[in-house]
């Protein structure tokens, strides 16, 4: 704590007199009021104080702001503690009335609105207090981590691809040219479309757009193309807006592009029909003639969607538990595991669909059906919009034409923009968007063979495309049901929907009944696959639990040392782990072990539960640790008040590939909470990575100039929010050409601190010629000096990262590059220099 009290100073010229004195008196007391409460810790009054003090005495600011700071972060530890949010944010606001230029507040207040799940709000400050100082390592670390929720990474490859924005301009000039000059962007993002339209002769064009960040942003961007003037940029969703309130008549033309990759995941039906009956002057009819102004339209007029069944490895091992037993422990039957892009949550909407780039899937993939239609949807159709939600499922019938295994139906579109031009998101096409994914699960039978048919339904939900009762159908299976069919109803077998439709409803033998359904996040069931996994800690733990002698193991029971008459205490293991993990069942079958599990939801307890009866663990053998743990922020504790963990496994890596936050923190309580020879794991973690030239990263980090964006000045304003590193990315699969053998960068000792440093410098030698544009980088968990976890293998549930270059590095066979690695609070930065 700050122990330097301030002095109130005299001001020549304010008046003097009794009312100075009586004020400086005033000052002086509260001084030694707020001294008094610090040292008392009590932080609200002391922090009334200070406030007391700036008002009086402005001038003071200097002098008591590190001091003010820390009782300010001391009372909000307090506030938050006692979930009194609407103080704590209330007190920064004052904070930052009186220090606006502060970018320690700024990011301070950034935390705890991002712990509040704040999170457009929390990056807003992170973003501020990086202007104001952009040196403050801790507020660019925090940016860079929330960057992604201010402007998804999309926008930067969208606004790269440079034949999508020359279609979308064509459109809107050819619209605007035919009559149509009166536009509103729905979704404007950066304003791309918007300025299309003023570029091609709009008289008035409206944009809307909904984040705060991207509506200041398009502000920007718009005011930089001298386009202010003719572009009325509003900070609002398109639903909201009212006709003359916020836009003075209907417009002749709406452009969006709304769309994600199921088509409506982004709201578009939703915001057409408002669009259609609020905002759009009335669609042209057949054989209408006159002012074209006097019609409405919408751009994309219409759109295909297609779908395909595949089997891909990779998109089944994060959807479908393939293995009943994993490092002795077996996964009983009654037990459902599911992904969330296959549940049916009533409570919430989730997107019933993954997304991937089908064409960088790690292993490929391999069509089962042809290319098939799955719906059709005319944006300029009120009527058909507003029946999309409410009209029953499109029965689908599709032949198999290759044998294989049924894993997912992947689905995409053609995006009409108008008769002449269109845009394809198929995996076939060099596209900015991806491929939305709808795994496979709870068939009795993956297996398909040419001759069989895959049955679906599809709708549009809740907004969303949705393909549900996905089904497969053999040909002996198909003949009984024609025969059935034909008979009963007396139709045709040319009627092909009637028998798409009792296909689908055909009742096949069905698994016996499940007792628990199990909702995992694909990276979970990936980790449940990830057999070397759970054998790799079964390996070490054993070793461990073997070294401790039975005297640290009595730890100090004289009746279990001496003569036997007592049992003996059993190891603690304590798993604290993010989301699911088996690992503490796992240490439950090496002998007299007490395991503790962190898992939080209900759901998984009850899972666990399930699975330790089915192994005939002894009842209560294994313990959820948050039961007990007195505050969920400080799991971190002793098993009981004179017994230390044996055993204690810390989650270092992210599944997204960058390492935990504040795991160095928690190693350090860990070690403190360790019996003698007790170990946790992993003990240390390599970072290893290699020198690539790699576009594909080069564009999806950052807009490359103004040729792409046709002239267009967006690149340096979108740019600001660009991150260094990029994560989530398939290293296997990710279109680069390496430049250097892997090489060790760092090295993080979770057992021995001392052997760690916060920099190190790292020669590498360039193995073939190139332009260096990033780093990727991937680890080995040391679980012990043998037993290594590699987070880049084919089993790994874990992505990888890379750091992006701002400025490529030409380089030539045999030449050395310096690379420098920092290490700050969980957070690493990579420098390169020739």
């Amino acid at each position: 704590m700050p122990n330097s009290r301030p002095r109130p100073r005299s001001r020549r010229g304010a008046g003097g007199g009794a009312g100075t004195a009586g004020r400086d008196e005033l000052v002086s007391r509260s001084l030694r009021s707020a001294e008094h409460c610090l040292g008392a810790q009590d932080f609200g009054t002391a922090y009334a104080h200070y406030l007391l003090v700036l008002s009086l005495a402005p001038e003071l600011k200097d002098d008591v702001k590190e001091t003010f700071q820390y009782t300010l972060f001391r009372w909000a530890e307090e506030l938050d503690a006692l979930s009194r949010i609407q103080d704590l944010l209330g007190c920064y606001e004052q904070a930052l009335e009186l220090f606006p230029d502060d970018e320690v507040i700024c990011n301070s207040m950034g935390e705890h609105l991002f712990r509040m799940g704040f999170r457009d709000e929390a990056a807003g400050y992170f973003h501020k207090a990086v202007k104001l100082n952009p040196d403050f390592s801790d507020a660019k670390e925090n940016f860079y981590r929330v960057a992604n929720w201010l402007v998804e990474r999309w926008h930067f490859v969208m606004l790269n691809d440079a034949r999508r924005n020359a279609i979308y301009s064509a459109a809107i000039r050819k619209a605007v040219c035919a009559g149509s000059r009166t536009v509103l962007d729905i979704g404007a993002g950066t304003g791309i479309l918007s300025m299309f339209a003023k570029k091609a002769g709009a008289y008035s064009v409206y944009a809307c757009e909904l984040s705060k960040t991207m509506y200041e942003l398009a502000c920007d961007v718009v005011a930089a193309n001298k386009m202010e003037g003719g572009i009325k940029l509003l900070h609002m969703k398109s639903l909201d807006i009212e006709v003359p309130k916020h836009i003075p008549e209907r417009v002749s033309l709406v452009v969006t592009e709304t769309v994600d990759a199921g088509l409506f995941g982004e709201g578009i039906v939703e915001s057409l029909i408002h669009a259609w009956e609020h905002l759009l002057l009335q669609p042209k009819t057949k054989g209408e003639n006159g002012n074209c102004e006097k019609y409405g339209k919408v751009i994309p007029a219409s759109a295909v969607i297609f779908g395909m069944a595949v089997e891909c490895a990779e998109i089944r091992r994060h959807h479908r538990v393939g293995i009943k037993d994993i490092a002795g422990i077996h996964l009983p039957t009654n037990v459902k595991f599911q992904s969330p892009a296959y549940s049916v949550d009533t409570e919430e909407t989730v997107e019933p669909y993954t997304t991937e780039k089908m064409s960088r899937v790690p292993g490929g993939y391999l069509a089962l059906t042809e290319c098939f239609e799955i719906m059709t949807v005319d944006f300029n159709n009120l009527q058909e919009l507003k029946s999309l939600a409410t009209r029953k499922p499109d029965q689908i019938g599709v032949p198999v034409i290759k044998e294989g295994i049924l894993d997912a139906v992947v689905v995409w579109f053609v995006l009409q923009l108008d008769e002449e031009h269109s845009l394809s998101t198929s995996p076939s096409e060099e596209t900015c968007w991806e491929q939305a994914v709808y795994p496979v699960q709870g068939l009795a039978d993956y297996w398909i063979k040419p001759g069989d048919h895959v049955t679906m339904e599809a709708s549009c939900e809740d907004c969303y495309l949705r393909i549900q009762n996905v089904n497969v159908l053999g040909m002996e299976h198909e003949m009984e049901v024609v025969k059935t069919f034909t008979k009963n109803k007396d139709l045709s077998l040319g009627n092909e929907a009637d028998l798409c439709s009792a296909l689908a409803n055909l009742q096949t033998s069905k698994p016996d009944a499940v007792e628990q359904t199990c909702v995992l996040e694909s990276t979970e069931i990936a980790l449940l696959n990830n057999a070397p996994y759970h054998e790799g800690f079964q390996t070490a733990m054993r070793k461990v639990l073997s070294s401790l002698t039975p005297e640290t193991r009595c730890q100090g029971n004289e009746l279990c040392c001496g003569t036997g008459q007592s049992s003996p205490e059993p190891f603690y293991v304590l798993d604290v782990s993010e989301g699911f993990s088996i690992l503490p069942l796992i240490a439950g079958t090496l002998g007299q072990v007490k395991p503790y599990s962190s898992v939080e939801k209900d759901q998984h307890r009850m899972t666990l539960d399930l699975i330790s009866e089915a192994n005939h663990f002894p009842k209560e053998t294994l313990e959820f640790w948050l039961r007990h743990a007195e505050d969920e922020s400080a799991v971190l504790q002793r098993p009981k008040s004179d017994k230390l963990w044996s055993i204690i496994i810390l989650d270092v890596i992210e599944p997204s590939g960058l390492i935990q936050q504040e795991i160095m923190e928690k190693a350090a309580i860990s070690r403190c909470l360790l019996q003698s020879g007790g170990k946790i794991f992993p003990q240390y973690v390599l970072m290893l990575g290699m020198l690539v030239e790699s576009q594909t990263l080069v564009e999806e980090n950052a807009v490359q100039g103004t040729e792409c964006t046709l002239g267009l000045n967006i690149a340096p304003f979108i740019n600001q929010f660009q991150v260094p590193i990029r994560a989530f990315l398939e290293l296997s699969s990710l279109p680069c050409i390496p430049l250097s053998e892997p090489v060790e960068l760092l090295r993080l000792d979770l057992m021995t601190p001392y052997l760690n440093t916060s920099s190190r410098e790292v020669k590498v030698r360039i193995c073939r010629p190139g332009q260096v544009t990033a780093i990727p980088f991937w680890f080995h968990m040391c679980l012990d000096e043998e037993v290594r976890l590699d987070t880049s293998s084919e089993t790994s549930h874990w992505k990888q990262a890379a750091v992006v270059l701002d400025n490529p590095i030409q380089v030539q066979t045999g030449q050395e590059l310096l690379v420098s690695v920092q290490h700050h609070k969980s957070n690493v930065s990579i420098t390169v220099k020739q």
